[in-house]
């Protein structure tokens, strides 16, 4: 079981930390508390107290009568300082929630209190869950702030859309639910063995774009993003750190994954570009239009202004070639292909030769019963080295399968949760 520092801001969702500790303790993990002056406004350090069993601290000038341990420890025999002790014996910093103003102090360095004392000496995992009125979480300042926190490492588990604390206010700034938190923060405790994808950056783009004919309409595909999500997931779970661009997707998120929201091709080939150079692993699942209305209007085309609707397509940039001009030796480019019928697996060796592709995986969009919007997929996994069958399974299976190969490729130790196989029980490999 870990051990959680959490560090409570002045926000009205502060009430939700409140359950936050419950699931913790009763999951069995130790916690302490640090809150800010103004966080005591909307719940006192007596209910945290009451629930973790420890004492909670509020300035760094007050004594800690546990002397910086958690309750499945011993107190040291001196009083360290709280800042240092707390942080030093975590495993895990999560700020919850962490107001504008509190990301603001974390982004620039500030440690005016305890709480963002604590973090600038922080070597354990840290993390924000932000939570805030929807203009203040979308102003340029805190986006930047973010920006900040996000680039030296500290994970941000972005807030839910949802009724805010203002009477008849809704928008993005909600705190995530107490049980996503616990476990992200679960997900970011150190293990005792390396994970496959430690540090590593991966880049994944879901779901399908949208190409505009009018303010209305548009022209579109059927992909759910369930494949890109499941990716997103899995490399999560081995460690890395994963940023989602998500064209048109309405899942579920993981709290511990980065999302970006696009909609059309040439959005996402903004974001993908803007991100490319950073990662060391793109996984290019999105449906990506190949060609767009060459003029989208601003308005509705009324129905009987028109007997016939002809549109004039044009070409869109080919994202994943573009990128692979620019690669890094060290980068892991994977590509999808969804062919529909026969041919489909000469078109995917030509993808791999023609983009210059490490990886392609190919499925049959043919069948209603796999791919587009389903649970499941069979695909086939294309690299230099030869093919890979992955017979039909969940697409959570699906997504260790190609990250198998992806650890392959980097000349990483094949891992596999569940019996140490490259892919599901059942994969076929050809060469």
């Amino acid at each position: 079981m870990a051990r959680i520092l959490l560090g409570v801001s002045g926000g009205i969702a502060a009430y939700k930390a409140l359950e936050l500790v419950r699931l913790a303790t009763k999951a069995g993990h130790a916690v302490r508390v640090v809150q800010t002056p103004t966080s005591e406004r909307f719940v006192g350090r007596a209910s945290f107290a009451a629930l973790t069993g420890a004492p909670v601290l509020v300035s760094e000038f007050e004594r800690d009568p546990a002397r910086g341990a958690f309750p499945d420890q011993t107190p040291p025999e001196h009083d360290p300082l709280s800042h240092l002790e707390l942080v030093r014996n975590a495993d895990c910093y999560l700020i919850a929630p962490a107001t504008a103003h509190t990301l603001a102090k974390l982004a620039h360095g500030l440690a005016d209190n305890l709480l963002t004392s604590a973090a600038l000496a922080a070597a354990c995992p840290v993390a924000v869950a932000p939570a805030m009125n929807d203009q203040m979480w979308q102003h340029p300042a805190t986006r930047a702030n973010l920006a900040l926190l996000r680039e030296r490492g500290v994970t941000v588990l972005e807030p839910g859309t949802g009724a805010l604390g203002s009477k008849g206010e809704w928008g993005t700034g909600r705190l995530r639910e107490p049980a996503d938190l616990l476990a992200a923060v679960e997900a970011l405790v150190p293990h005792g063995a390396p994970r496959p994808l430690d540090g590593l950056r991966v880049l994944v783009t879901a779901g399908g774009t949208r190409e505009p004919i009018d303010s209305v309409r548009y022209v579109g595909n059927r992909s759910s993003g369930r494949m890109g999500f499941a990716l997103a997931d899995e490399a999560a779970r081995r460690g890395a750190r994963v940023t989602c661009l998500a064209a048109n997707v309405g899942l579920d998120r993981n709290p511990v994954v980065e999302y970006v929201d696009v909609e059309t091709a040439a959005q996402l080939a903004e974001a993908t570009g803007a991100r490319f150079d950073d990662c060391d692993v793109l996984l290019m699942a999105a449906a990506v239009a190949d060609y767009r209305p060459a003029h989208a209007l601003d308005e509705k085309i009324k129905k009987g202004a028109v007997q016939r609707l002809e549109l004039e397509l044009e070409r869109t940039e080919d994202v994943l070639a573009g990128l692979a001009g620019r690669r890094r030796p060290d980068q892991v480019l994977v590509g999808f292909a969804a062919e529909h019928g026969q041919g489909g697996l000469e078109r995917a060796r030509g993808k791999l030769a023609d983009k210059r592709l490490d990886a392609v995986v190919l499925n049959d969009v043919s069948r209603g019963d796999i791919g587009f919007d389903a649970g499941e997929n069979e695909v086939t996994i294309l690299t230099a080295a030869g093919e890979t069958g992955v017979p039909r399974s969940s697409k959570a299976e699906v997504a260790a399968a190609i990250l198998d190969a992806v650890a392959q490729l980097r000349g990483r130790e094949e891992y596999n949760s569940q019996d140490g196989a490259v892919g599901p029980p059942g994969t076929r490999r050809r060469r």
